[in-house]
């Protein structure tokens, strides 16, 4: 009686056994298996990142297409350039990923190449994305910061920057003057500083110590200063540094040097569309550009290019200044050695106002020569600088007031209605 009903018992346990396995786990597998569509295939594809562009490789739009054909994944993807060396890396994260998806047994990956202008949106979106997660600095959030750019060298650039920084000082602000020219550094003659840069011990919270910036008072204002020049042994000294360490130099000097309270924040460029410019529009999604030439045709066209830069970066451009316009004697005769016109053109083939012009005179190179840029006197170049800086101060470019409302929309408001609302008044 005992060995019936145990063996009546193990019957009972034995078919429930049989039909959980046929009924219930034998669903869960067909649900787990239910056939998955090109729509989730982009799903996981969303986890591959691209190494370089830190972006996942469907947003970038370098997934040409998805197909399904039985068990097999088709995917195309269209790389930056044939030969990209993350190709593997971007080849296993694909089979990874995929594989891992229920009824796929197997991925076949197809290559292509972007079109240029494909690669070009591609590069746009990478820069948007850069900068949108950008780490930040030591730059205060309302520090108006304004690089000052050329598309080629000898234009007067540096020039351009010490002057404006020090008539923006002259109205009782703090401006900063970071020289990231750094092969081509003239800041520190320009503005008479020879001290070498200092550091300071590392205060509670932060790992290390910051670089102290080099001051000059200007009137009731303040300049501070930051150049490779000041750390050099020699203003003769040649730094030969790559592309690499030339945008480290820029990241250390946004982030290491203590430049506390700033109203302003100008950036003294080197020339062209190189790695430091690269790597600014990453660094500082707030910067603005000006853009400086000379009256000359060439000067102009090549300009451009810095314009186009900007923009490809997300970075807007306020202006457009005209150097070296033309030579006046003292009789009042003008002589425009370098041509006319080519500010005014650049300006309105990029859309932006001419926010002025200043003429070719010697005095100018006489006080970036002796560390007394021509602002701290009188006279033409001087006048057409404080106007430039009035201009930047009032109109186009005003310091921002963190207390108000609308103050981080600001720098959003595109140059031309800032100059149509001027206008009306």
């Amino acid at each position: 009686m005992f060995w019936d009903l145990r063996f009546y018992l193990f019957s009972i346990v034995a078919n429930t056994r049989q039909w959980i396995t046929t009924n219930v786990v034998t669903s869960l597998i067909n649900v787990d298996h239910q056939p998955v569509d090109e729509t989730e295939i982009l799903g996981v594809l969303r986890g591959v990142m691209d190494p370089e562009l830190h972006d996942n490789i469907v947003d970038l739009g370098m997934v040409r297409s998805v197909s399904l054909e039985g068990e097999t994944a088709h995917i195309t993807i269209a790389l930056t350039t044939a030969g990209c060396p993350l190709r593997a890396t971007i080849k296993r994260d694909c089979e990874t990923r995929v594989e891992s998806l229920p009824g796929i047994n197997a991925v076949q990956l197809h290559w292509d190449e972007l079109t240029p202008e494909e690669r070009t949106r591609v590069m746009e979106r990478a820069r948007l994305t850069a900068r949108d997660n950008a780490a930040p600095s030591q730059i205060p959030a309302r520090t108006r910061v304004i690089s000052i750019a050329s598309g080629k060298g000898g234009v007067g650039k540096s020039s351009v920057t010490v002057n404006i920084a020090t008539a923006l000082a002259a109205r009782g602000l703090t401006v900063g003057v970071l020289d990231a020219d750094i092969w081509g550094f003239s800041v520190p003659r320009m503005l008479g500083v020879d001290s070498r840069l200092n550091a300071r011990p590392a205060n509670s919270g932060e790992e290390r110590g910051k670089i102290v910036p080099e001051e000059r008072p200007e009137g009731p204002g303040l300049l501070k200063v930051v150049s490779t020049g000041l750390m050099v042994d020699t203003e003769e000294t040649a730094l030969m540094w790559r592309g690499l360490m030339l945008a480290k130099a820029v990241e250390q000097f946004l982030h290491d040097v203590d430049w506390g309270d700033l109203d302003y924040l100008l950036i003294d460029m080197p020339p062209g569309t190189g790695d430091v410019q690269m790597a600014l529009a990453r660094l500082l999604p707030q910067a603005e550009m000006l853009v400086v030439t000379t009256p000359a045709v060439s000067a102009q066209k090549v300009a451009i290019r810095v314009a186009d830069m900007a923009r490809r970066s997300h970075m807007p451009v306020l202006g457009v200044i005209e150097n070296m316009s033309a030579f006046t004697t003292p009789d009042g005769t003008s002589w425009p050695l370098f041509g006319e016109g080519g500010g005014e053109r650049l300006a309105n083939e990029i859309d932006v106002p001419l926010l002025g012009s200043i003429p070719l005179e010697a005095a100018v190179s006489t006080g970036g020569d002796t560390g007394q840029p021509v602002v701290t006197s009188d006279g033409p170049a001087s006048r057409a600088f404080h106007e430039i800086a009035t201009r930047l101060f009032e109109e186009i470019a005003p310091p921002l007031d963190m207390n108000a409302c609308s103050a981080s929309a600001i720098a959003e408001i595109p140059v031309s209605l800032k100059s149509e609302k001027t206008s009306d008044h």
